[in-house]
This record gives C-alpha cells, sequence and structure tokens, in this order.
C-alpha cells in the first residue's frame, strides 16, 4: 500500500514543483515528500500546451533553473524542449520516484490541533478518492485553469461551418496545409501560432482588438558561441544567465520610467523589421504604456518575416459576428477561414482550484494578503508559487522555493511545528495582486488574495530587491507566527513526531 503520510505535499509536477523537490532534496535532506500531478506526464505547462509552435516566452537561461544550467542551442526554446528540461531534471536528481500522476488534488483541511493537512484527492485512473495528509502543503500549480481557457461569447459562432479551436486544447490531427486560417487575439499565443501556421497555411490572419507591445529577442543567443570557445557549456550558460537577468530588469525599469522614449524605441524597432508592408501606427503601436501589459517575444523578428513576405497579414478591427465562412467585423469588413483560432487568453485559478478549510472553516484566497508573494496571511503551512510577471517564472519560483527551505528548517531547529503569517499591522493597505492591465487579470482579480503596500506583503517584481530578502531577510520577522501543535506540548514529543513523519 502507498504511502499516504508526508512532511510536504507538492501539488504539481511542472517548473514550479520539480524545482520545489529539488530544493527539498538539498536543503531539507530529512523532510519526506510526494509530489501529486494531475495529468500523466510531467512538465506542467509544457506537457499540456501543444500548438504549433509553441515555445517558452523568457529566454531559457532565466526560465531553466538556477542549479541546472540551461545548455540547449535555442535560448527561445520549444515546448517540447522544455518538458525534456523538467524531466531530465527529475531523472538527474531522483525526483521522478516521488511523482505520483493522475492525481488531482480537490480540497485541502488544516487542523491546528494536530498541526496536519488532509487533503482530498481524486485518482483520475481508478475514479476513486484517496486521502493524503501533510504537514505542509505546497502549491506549484500555477495560476491558470488547466480544464478551461478563456473564450468570450461570439455572437453567431454556432454559424460558423469550418473548425473552432482553442489553442489550449489543440487537436494534433488538425489539418491546416492550404488552409485560410484567422487568429483572434494579440497576445504571446497568437504571436506565437502565426509564423508556425503561416509556413503551411494558404493565408494567416492575426485579427485583434488593440496592439500588443513586441520585442525582438534573437532564438540563440549570441554570445554562447564565443563564451563556449574558452569555458564549460555550464560555466557560459550562467554568464549569460547573469546577462540576461540584468538586461531583463535594465529594460522593464527603463520602459517604466520613460514610457513615452521606450515606445518610441519599441514601435521604431517594428518599423525597421515590417518597412512599408503593414501600417506601424494601426496595427503595432498600442494605446496603452509598455509594460501595463506584458510585452511579447518574437524570436529572429519570425512574425514579422511571415508578414513581409506575404504569409500572414494583422487586422485590427472587432467582431461583429460569426457566419458560415468567416467572420464579419465592424468595419463592415470580412475575414474568411476554413479554421479560427480562439487566441483569447488564459482563466485564472489560484491554488489549482483547491477548496481550504482552516478548523472546518472555508478560507477565500480574495480574502487573504500574500506574504512574499507566496505565502497567504492567517493561512498556517501553506505555500505556492507565482513568478514574475515582469521576467522569467522560474527566477521568483527558485527564491520561493530555496524560502520554504529556510523556514521548514528554521521550524525543525527551535521544535515548531506550524507557521503563519499575520497581516495584524494597521498600517496595512490592500493592493491587487498582479500589477498588469491584461484582461486575464482584471476577469480574475476578485478571486485572487491581495498584496499589501509594503514588505513583506508587497510584489516587488524585483529579482535583484527578492534574491536579497528571500535569502538573508530574517525568518521570524515579527510578521510570521510560529507556534508548536497544541496536540504535542513539549519539544521532545515533537521531534518524535516528526522522526514518525520522516520514517513514515
Amino acid at each position: 500500500m502507498e504511502t499516504t503520510e508526508f512532511d510536504v505535499l507538492i501539488v504539481g509536477a511542472g517548473l514550479s514543483g520539480i524545482g520545489a523537490a529539488y530544493h527539498l532534496t538539498k536543503n531539507c535532506p530529512r523532510r519526506s515528500f510526494v509530489i501529486l500531478e494531475a495529468r500523466e506526464r510531467i512538465g506542467g505547462t509544457w506537457d499540456l500546451f501543444r500548438y504549433p509552435g509553441v515555445r517558452s516566452d523568457s529566454d531559457m537561461y532565466t526560465l531553466g533553473y538556477s542549479f541546472k544550467p540551461w545548455t540547449g542551442e535555442k535560448s527561445i526554446a520549444d515546448g517540447h524542449s522544455i518538458r525534456e528540461y523538467i524531466e531530465e531534471t527529475a531523472r538527474e536528481n531522483g525526483i521522478l520516484p516521488k511523482i505520483r500522476f493522475g492525481r488531482q488534488v480537490v480540497s485541502a483541511s488544516f487542523s491546528t490541533e494536530e498541526a496536519r493537512w488532509t487533503i482530498k484527492v481524486l485518482n483520475k485512473e481508478t475514479g476513486e478518492e484517496e486521502t493524503y495528509r501533510a504537514q505542509f502543503l505546497h502549491s506549484c500549480a500555477g495560476y491558470y485553469d488547466y480544464d478551461e481557457g478563456y473564450t468570450p461569447e461570439y455572437p453567431g459562432r454556432e454559424n460558423f461551418k469550418g473548425t473552432f479551436i482553442h489553442p489550449q486544447f489543440w487537436d494534433e490531427s488538425l489539418e491546416y496545409d492550404g488552409k485560410r486560417i484567422v487568429i483572434i487575439g494579440s497576445g504571446a499565443t497568437a504571436i506565437t501560432l502565426l509564423p508556425s501556421l503561416a509556413e503551411r497555411a494558404a493565408h494567416t490572419v492575426m485579427l485583434q482588438r488593440s496592439p500588443t507591445y513586441l520585442v525582438t529577442l534573437p532564438e540563440r543567443d549570441p554570445l554562447r558561441k564565443t563564451l563556449t570557445k574558452y569555458m564549460s557549456e555550464d560555466a557560459a550558460a550562467s554568464i549569460i544567465r547573469l546577462k540576461n537577468i540584468a538586461g531583463s530588469m535594465a529594460l522593464y525599469n527603463y520602459t517604466r520610467r520613460f514610457p513615452e522614449a521606450a515606445k518610441r524605441f519599441l514601435i521604431g524597432q517594428i518599423r525597421k523589421r515590417v518597412g512599408d508592408v503593414v501600417d506601424v501606427d494601426e496595427h503595432f503601436t498600442p494605446r496603452y504604456n509598455p509594460w501595463d501589459e506584458r510585452l511579447c517575444v518574437v524570436p529572429d523578428s519570425d512574425l514579422f518575416r511571415s508578414i513581409r513576405e506575404g504569409k500572414a497579414s494583422v487586422v485590427t478591427d472587432e467582431i461583429e459576428r460569426f457566419v458560415e465562412d468567416g467572420i464579419e467585423l465592424k468595419s463592415g469588413n470580412k475575414l474568411e477561414a476554413d479554421i479560427i483560432i480562439s487566441a483569447t487568453g488564459l482563466k485564472l485559478k489560484f491554488l489549482g482550484g483547491i477548496q481550504v478549510e482552516i478548523d472546518g472553516e472555508t478560507i477565500n484566497p480574495a480574502d487573504t494578503m500574500t506574504y512574499k508573494g507566496m505565502m497567504c496571511s492567517d493561512v498556517p503551512n501553506l505555500s505556492f508559487v507565482v513568478g514574475y510577471t515582469n521576467a522569467s517564472w522560474t527566477l521568483k519560483a527558485d527564491l520561493a522555493n530555496e524560502y520554504l527551505c529556510r523556514v521548514l528548517n528554521h521550524m525543525e531547529e527551535h521544535g515548531y511545528a506550524i507557521y503563519c503569517p499575520r497581516r495584524d499591522d494597521p498600517r496595512l493597505k490592500e493592493e491587487p495582486l498582479l500589477d498588469l492591465q491584461s484582461g486575464y487579470v482584471k476577469r480574475a482579480a476578485h478571486l485572487m488574495p491581495k498584496q499589501g503596500s509594503f514588505s513583506p506583503f508587497k510584489l516587488h517584481q524585483n529579482y535583484a530587491l527578492d534574491f536579497i530578502n528571500f535569502r538573508r531577510s530574517r525568518i521570524d520577522d515579527g510578521y510570521m507566527e510560529f507556534k508548536r501543535a497544541p496536540s504535542l506540548k513539549t519539544k521532545s514529543d515533537q521531534q518524535e513526531a516528526a522522526a514518525a513523519g520522516r520514517s513514515a
């Protein structure tokens, strides 16, 4: 019979979950843990998304782990390569046997008396409910819904006789050679799909209500070839990682401090790449400031090349209705299509949709405030990973996973069983969790925790500052409450209980 009692239960076997397992293995070797993954394979996002051209929207030197430098040839890597990298990391560090696939965490109930979570899990293969118990629950399930993407209500959609599809649920058997394709949307998914589809389609149109800021990056970092002449692949990757971290931080700070100059720079780069083939003012000049929404990466100008070569085009308009053979626009124009792709974004879901209770009382995440962007106020022994909005996800994931280990080691050293961030400072003011104006963020703002107006409840979106705070700040900072489990009266009792849990 499989063990169901652990010190730490990790939800999700993607980039964050495998990173958490590595840090626990290295920094908390006496803690037992398990990873529960709802899917049948490792990889998370990079196993879910299968649409043509799927790739990273950050460079792999920073999206990869700090402890396993990315040594692939491409800095902007395809989804399959990223999944293989995650699996290789798990295999090299003995993590694969710790993963239980096809397990969807449904609910988690914390008992203060026992200092323990009771976690209800659906075994998707058998359809049966399983029960796990753990002292700590760590969610690495990301922040969007794997079961449902965001699709607006399109008037007349039922009239369209062609193929309608959302990229999150791509049908890999879909034939699109010689087809007329319309992609609705202008975010990262749309600009990834367009150049890939345009190579084989009759013509591909990106239909957008408004433009997105785009930045071109080389698919292969030019510094890699030079560095690897003089040093190992790992050493070269580490240097490029530092260079890219500094570069992304500089770009972000520049665009936020000097938005008008940044606009001119970003739009000017696009003008150079598309020439007079398209009206840049109409189709590539956003109505908002840079980083009010994420900047989207165009590797090696592939999107602009498809447009210059006449394989693709951009239309800025709004949908009036779907018709049998395409889309009628509010301008009165019509786009004929055999395939329509709704690349209209994600649906956010906090903690993977897990229902949380504390001593029988249901917790509404929206009523809580994040502590260091990875814990919820007044919720004991629960942590999660949410990456940066202005940099690679894994930069923040690595710091959060390391910090969790610091907390667990502090608790073991002092005989504590429970940690709980408290937001009892009257000076704290609530602010939205994410500082983006993107549609998917606005739609889910009422479901997400808040952030606070100052540290440690403030999300800085700044890797350098977080690096110092997560690695050097005091664990017992006046906001984090530690205590022993009421049912374990003495330190020796707790140590015996901890030892029993590790041997389970």
